[in-house]
């Protein structure tokens, strides 16, 4: 502990840089858009460092605790209200993709619930009794299973 308040002590801008560019590093192994702002809330102390080197190392941790907190709070409060608009919405939500698709059951949904094999995939479904070798539309997703309704090909 005492070699990090040392090291505190001592601290520079170019300091604040490295462990602002380890966190933004640390941001691409485990994504979750918290680190990235923490490793720009490093940056900006480096420069308040850089700009006002006097300042001690106390106020710089607690520079840094601030900023992490209003960045990623900022952040997400932005994100949340101004998503990121995408051609591929569904890319990383695989049950979404299925929906509105017919398949044929290859098992009978029994009390209703049953499996289908889609792709390279078998899936839990939910629905109506309903034989195998019935047609099937998935209308929607609950968590990992599909929901299916029986295909009438004469409906919109």
């Amino acid at each position: 502990m005492a070699e990090f308040i040392i090291w505190l002590e001592n601290a520079r801008h170019w300091g604040w840089g490295i462990f602002g560019i380890f966190l933004v590093v640390l941001e691409i192994f485990a994504p979750g858009a918290v680190f990235l702002w923490m490793g720009i809330a490093a940056f900006i102390v480096g420069l308040g460092v850089f700009i006002w080197p006097e300042i001690e190392w106390r106020y710089q941790l607690l520079l840094f605790a601030a900023l992490s907190v209003a960045s990623v709070f900022v952040a997400r409060r932005y994100l949340r209200s101004n998503p990121i608009q995408t051609d591929r919405p569904t890319l990383n939500r695989r049950g979404t993709q299925y929906i509105d698709r017919i398949f044929t059951l290859g098992t009978p949904i029994v009390d209703g619930r049953g499996n289908l094999h889609v792709d390279d995939t078998m899936w839990k479904i939910q629905g109506p009794e309903l034989d195998a070798g019935v047609k099937v539309r998935v209308t929607g997703v609950d968590g990992v299973m599909l929901t299916v309704e029986p295909y009438d090909p004469e409906a919109p």
